[in-house]
């Protein structure tokens, strides 16, 4: 069984990028190194500031879509709710680490992944799960 996620990748002028994947770790990696073509590699996205994981693949598919419909405003509500200093969740997954994005505005204090819990293997977890209602 495999476990998909929606995340949000985001550069250093806060440009917002949601995608879904069911290897989170390996396309950040891609991200980062610039590895896919396209919207992601142009406009440097390279620091993950949100993701959430579930076990269903079009529920994960439909918060894609759902997410990229929002307005800027309320992709940004979501991030900050979990992560308030736009920390990248993903330091320590790869070799090189990356610093977390500037703060424009006050937004709460929190810890160094903005209150994001751990699984215990060291890789932050959103606490949200996707799941799809039968």
């Amino acid at each position: 069984m495999y476990d998909y996620y929606v995340y949000v990748m985001s550069n250093e002028s806060r440009m917002l990028y949601v995608g879904v994947t069911n290897e989170l770790e390996q396309r950040v990696f891609q991200h980062k190194h610039k590895l896919i073509p396209g919207y992601t590699s142009r406009y440097n996205m390279t620091h993950l500031v949100y993701f959430e994981s579930g076990s269903d693949i079009l529920g994960a598919i439909t918060r894609e879509k759902q997410m990229k419909g929002w307005t800027r405003s309320k992709k940004v509500a979501l991030i900050e709710a979990m992560n308030p200093r736009w920390d990248d969740l993903s330091v320590g997954w790869v070799r090189e680490e990356t610093k977390t994005l500037p703060l424009r505005s006050a937004t709460g204090q929190g810890d160094r992944h903005g209150g994001v819990q751990s699984k215990g293997d060291g890789k932050p977890t959103a606490g949200v799960r996707v799941t799809r209602n039968e």
